[in-house]
């Protein structure tokens, strides 16, 4: 990838981490514009269909996420671009400055609402952590990555700035909220309208929904998620590397990749049961 595709926003990498700290302890998400090439974007894109179409071949290769939307988990090596994205130096920066120097990178996978996909229930991704919820501590970060320029009618990403710190003791599966909270959320809501290049960070514990894409295009997301150490999310995921790929990674790479170093890839059965089905029902 080129020098140009890697550089992070035009503010010096030592204030990058205070802003995006900022941001995520204040609102639960941060940005950075520009991040990465059109056309390292759109490799991104055609390594997220062949791995679609793969998924959908085989049972629980997808998880639904409501109606027309779908989520897949897969391995670094389906993505060509995984290094170039995992040490970007905003990427790194963001990482080190909430998780702290020995994060880990836990989670690749992708969310596509294609046309016709729903009004998502508002949600967290995840039950809030005890060090989240007693010290205010986020323990975990999910970045972002459109591999289209987002319009309305695609049905962008809503988040309810500041709600990373709700208790949640009365959410169903300690995730979704109850509807007579929502009054509360599209009080807040802002919906995202990225462009290819742009990755967003935030905390997952921030309650979002996805929008009704009613457009004629699909919205692909690929998703990157990295926990400080000990917070556990990689027990939920699968992913892993062959023997050949690990050696071939740069040691700064292998530093915060703690998945299973196998001789043969097995393909990801997804495992988002309850989300599925409560998106389902929605």
């Amino acid at each position: 990838m080129n020098a140009e595709a890697r550089s992070p926003q035009s503010s010096g990498t030592d204030e990058v981490p205070v802003d995006a700290l900022g941001d995520l302890y204040r609102d639960g998400i941060t940005a950075c514009r520009g991040a990465f090439a059109v056309d390292w974007v759109q490799q991104v894109a055609e390594d997220i269909d062949v791995a679609f179409r793969e998924a959908r071949s085989r049972p629980d290769g997808a998880v639904g996420r409501g109606p027309e939307r779908w989520y897949v988990e897969i391995h670094p090596e389906q993505l060509r671009g995984f290094v170039d994205l995992v040490t970007h130096p905003w990427v790194v920066a963001v990482c080190r400055a909430v998780l702290g120097p020995d994060y880990e990178i836990v989670e690749l996978g992708f969310d596509i609402p294609f046309p016709g996909a729903a009004l998502q229930p508002w949600h967290r991704d995840f039950p809030m952590p005890a060090e989240t919820r007693q010290q205010r501590r986020l323990t975990s970060l999910a970045f972002n990555l459109t591999t289209v320029d987002t319009v309305e009618e695609m049905g962008p990403f809503e988040i309810a700035p500041g709600t990373q710190w709700d208790e949640g003791d009365d959410f169903d599966h300690a995730m979704f909220p109850p509807r007579d909270r929502y009054p509360r959320y599209e009080a807040r809501a802002v919906r995202k309208y990225p462009r290819r290049g742009d990755i967003s960070a935030r905390s997952a514990l921030t309650v979002h929904r996805g929008t009704p894409n009613v457009s004629t295009l699909a919205r692909p997301v690929l998703v990157l998620g990295v926990d400080a150490p000990g917070a556990g999310n990689a027990a939920h995921h699968d992913m892993a590397v062959t023997h050949d790929y690990w050696e071939n990674l740069p040691a700064s790479v292998r530093a915060h990749l703690t998945c299973p170093v196998v001789r043969t890839l097995t393909p990801i059965r997804q495992k988002h049961t309850i989300e599925g089905l409560v998106m389902g029902a929605a």
